[in-house]
């Protein structure tokens, strides 16, 4: 198990470039699941998720290339559909849970798909409910193995159906979006998820000959075709390193400017970190965020105290309360940080108090932090990463912290951000991997 020494107060100065989303890397790999043509994948983030899952689909069958750093071109012609079967795949798919996304191009493709209980984060449940009940709409047979943990889906061709998800799942959304395009007739999905992630991957499907409208809205209809061919796709920026790197500069009291944010598909990340009176300049699709020798938190119109809360997209994402959380602590004011979509997501806040942040657990869903501006640094821990984002909040308030500070556990943090150490310490930070 690898960790981080971080030694505190240094400023950032410099620029830095977000890498691709992860996301939707994990989607749009899985689509090329969909084609026997060859499908060239750009701007991939080079992160252990993202390659764990490429190694995964190569030992499937999966011809790949990389003829350039972040590209990489896929060909699912040769699908060795046995190795499905084989306890190495259910190992290794269950200790990625990207790996759920590829059930839907298998079944729509051939017929069949094993899913094992998927791992992941430990920010609370999070079912598959909403798969298992789509792909059951289309026409699959599900039967669920509870002695092994592994659900088996067949389908001798899905047909379209209306559907209206019980809740708006990013990946429940995607996963029932591949299946259908290839199903006969047509799917409505209701309460589809529109994050651009899902509006990336719809674009693609397009491209390679799917029939999707609807795009951006969570109200999906697909007419199905009878196959697809290939394509080549670009992947976003990813808006949780750009919100990342916002809450990083503003906690060091550093300037940064952030390159190629893909500004018009950040939705209200700036303007969330707006209120907790951070300045945020827009230079075409550059972030520039200035010096900042204090922030204040907004208040509502009536004085009362700011709620961020995470929401369904547009909403705010998710993954960025913990970074707001964190920035929140130095800030001056006070902030209700309301976590609605993970039960188990704000339960790191313990390790800032041990920093000597000002925090109020209110509930496994709310957290009151009060922000005590300059007047008290945080101070050094020692302290482990519980899961991606909580694991970069931790980073950020280690590199604002007086002394020195260690996170064990990085591996968490390498699955979703590419040499974060490395990239970081150009800029100025004093960040050492053990």
């Amino acid at each position: 198990m690898s960790s981080f020494v971080i030694e505190g107060g240094h400023k950032l100065q410099g620029e830095i470039t977000p890498q691709g989303a992860k996301n939707e890397a994990l989607q749009v790999i899985c689509a090329v699941l969909m084609t026997s043509e060859k499908v060239e994948i750009r701007n991939v983030p080079d992160i252990l998720d993202i390659r764990n899952l490429i190694r995964l689909l190569r030992d499937m069958g999966v011809k790949v290339e990389q003829p350039a750093t972040h590209t990489y071109i896929f060909q699912a012609d040769t699908i060795d559909l046995t190795y499905i079967e084989t306890d190495e795949f259910m190992q290794r798919a269950a200790s990625l849970r990207g790996s759920v996304m590829m059930t839907g191009p298998l079944l729509a493709r051939f017929g069949r798909a094993l899913l094992p209980h998927v791992g992941g984060d430990k920010i609370g449940r999070r079912r598959l409910d909403t798969h298992l009940l789509g792909f059951r709409k289309l026409g699959a047979n599900i039967c669920y193995d509870r002695t092994g943990q592994l659900t088996d889906i067949r389908a001798e061709k899905l047909r379209g159906a209306y559907m209206l998800l019980d809740e708006a799942s990013l990946t429940g959304t995607a996963n029932i979006l591949m299946a259908s395009v290839l199903a006969e007739g047509v799917t409505t999905i209701y309460n589809a998820a529109c994050e651009p992630y899902i509006q990336q991957l719809s674009a693609m499907l397009n491209r390679m000959g799917a029939r999707i409208s609807g795009i951006g809205s969570n109200l999906l209809t697909i007419e199905g075709v009878s196959s697809l061919k290939g394509t080549t796709h670009t992947i976003l920026p990813d808006m949780i390193e750009v919100g990342s790197f916002i809450g990083m500069a503003a906690m060091t009291g550093s300037g940064l400017l952030i390159r190629n944010t893909g500004f018009d598909h950040l939705g209200i990340i700036p303007a969330s970190f707006r209120r907790l009176g951070i300045r945020i300049e827009q230079e075409g699709d550059d972030i520039r965020v200035p010096a900042h020798g204090r922030y204040e938190i907004d208040t509502f119109i009536d004085g009362s105290i700011m709620t961020i809360a995470d929401a369904p997209w547009p909403g705010l994402t998710p993954d960025l309360l913990s970074v707001l959380l964190v920035v929140a602590t130095q800030a001056t004011g006070s902030v209700l940080i309301h976590q609605k979509m993970f039960e188990s997501r704000l339960f790191f806040v313990d390790k800032l108090i041990d920093m000597g942040a000002q925090i109020i657990l209110c509930d496994p869903h709310r957290a009151t932090v009060i922000g005590l501006g300059n007047r008290f640094k945080l101070r050094g821990a020692r302290m482990a990463s519980p899961d991606i984002r909580a694991g970069i909040a931790l980073l950020i308030a280690a590199m604002s912290a007086e002394g020195t500070s260690r996170i064990d556990n990085i591996e968490q943090i390498d699955r979703g951000y590419e040499q974060i150490d490395k990239r970081l310490n150009k800029l100025g930070a004093c960040i050492t991997r053990i």
